[in-house]
């Protein structure tokens, strides 16, 4: 990937700001509702971490609709105004047609309500997260019950974003979310024909079919991201998950702490990814509950503030010794849009699955499921809050934003 980065960028604009940021959810770790007052404290604690310099300004959404109601504007979109953060919206996806329009129209509404307060500051809007993920072979012997959407339903549902969007007289790019592994295969590949972009997320932490020490990291990165970008055939590739854990389990050869969450930010972040790709850092206040089984992402810990865990400053050179991912990297010519997005010219994947992320250990969910979901997936945020079958503890559950009731971050 080294090389892939290199060339992008010596291709960017120097006018192009490339956009990064956290992940954030629609409720608190406690499970309260978040309101504009909540999004407002996280957006500034972001922007004032120390040894950043501002730089964590944009914040990515799994959700346009604001937890309990049915199709409101999610409350972080005027915390993003008053605040001047950018914004990378998601839409729930995993719920059928009628989650999909309420989503809509929050969107809309929010166009209407905000103007180009809240257009303007938009970097791109993601129909669904890991939607296909959770129906792959993979994702199923995580979470048996498989609350995801069919390439299909994704395309559909980009297609009507994208109306809405030309409709309004906007030029904002549409795209997906899911996982490394999921872009690589070929039966997906309607999605990235479709899709404007594609969002990749990837945790060597859960990688335990690989040697995922802190120390090859990097490298298992590398490979995630040489793999989207070939399988992406030119189109933008973002990131939109990753990190390393600061508390948890050893998974396979991953052991967390500060110190290795601190080596994998140098190495990916800091040397590879943050001024050069659009990165959404997982995560500033750790999204997990009080489950001694699940690790913890936050940089800030369980608390937020602005004192991280660990060292986030990029001034010093990198003391990194591992080789620059090979594959799909010898033809790739990129470009950049002004939107920060990285443009390349790839090889061909190869669309045979490569055994498989997050290969879960022990009951230890990726983190994207850090929630506990209903067994169905309900269609409006008000099902979504009330429903009480849960899945068994330690199993892998979906990051379900439909009503984003549970959705921690």
């Amino acid at each position: 990937m080294h090389s892939s980065i290199l060339a992008l960028t010596a291709s960017l604009s120097l006018a192009a700001a490339v956009n990064r940021g956290f992940n954030y959810g629609a409720v608190t770790r406690d499970g309260a509702v978040k309101n504009e007052a909540d999004f407002t404290a996280e957006f500034k604690a972001a922007k004032g971490l120390a040894n950043t310099d501002g730089a964590f300004s944009s914040a990515r959404l799994y959700t346009t609709v604001q937890s309990g109601t049915t199709s409101d504007p999610i409350s972080a979109i005027p915390a993003a105004i008053s605040t001047d953060t950018r914004l990378f919206l998601g839409l729930w996806a995993s719920s059928g047609q009628a989650s999909i329009d309420n989503e809509i129209t929050a969107l809309k509404t929010a166009i209407s309500t905000y103007g180009d307060k809240f257009t303007g500051r938009i970097n791109g809007i993601s129909v669904g997260s890991e939607d296909m993920y959770r129906i792959s072979k993979t994702g199923l012997e995580n979470d048996p019950l498989g609350v995801g959407a069919q390439p299909s339903e994704i395309v559909k549902y980009i297609k009507q974003v994208k109306s809405v969007i030309a409709e309004a007289g906007l030029s904002i790019p549409v795209g997906h979310v899911d996982t490394w592994d999921v872009w690589q295969n070929g039966s997906n590949s309607a999605v990235v024909a479709e899709a404007d972009f594609l969002g990749m997320n990837t945790f060597p932490y859960f990688q335990t079919k690989q040697n995922n020490a802190i120390a090859n990291g990097p490298e298992l990165f590398d490979e995630a991201y040489d793999i989207t970008l070939a399988a992406a055939n030119g189109k933008p590739v973002l990131i939109t998950e990753t990190g390393w854990p600061v508390a948890g389990k050893t998974s396979g050869l991953s052991e967390p702490s500060p110190e290795n969450a601190r080596s994998y930010y140098k190495a990916v972040g800091c040397d590879q990814l943050f001024g050069n790709i659009e990165t959404y850092w997982y995560t500033l206040v750790d999204a997990n509950t009080n489950n001694a089984n699940q690790p913890q992402f936050g940089v800030v810990g369980t608390t937020l503030g602005t004192e991280p865990l660990y060292d986030l400053s990029c001034d010093a050179k990198s003391t990194s010794t591992k080789s620059p991912s090979a594959s799909a990297s010898a033809t790739k010519s990129s470009t950049a849009s002004a939107t920060g997005y990285a443009y390349g010219n790839s090889t061909t994947a190869d669309t045979t699955a490569t055994g498989g992320y997050p290969a879960a250990t022990g009951g230890v969910p990726k983190p994207s499921a850090n929630v506990t979901s209903p067994a169905t997936a309900p269609s409006t945020p008000a099902e979504y809050t009330s429903a009480s079958s849960q899945l068994k503890a330690g199993a892998f559950v979906a990051m379900v934003a439909a009503a984003a009731a549970f959705l921690v971050m």
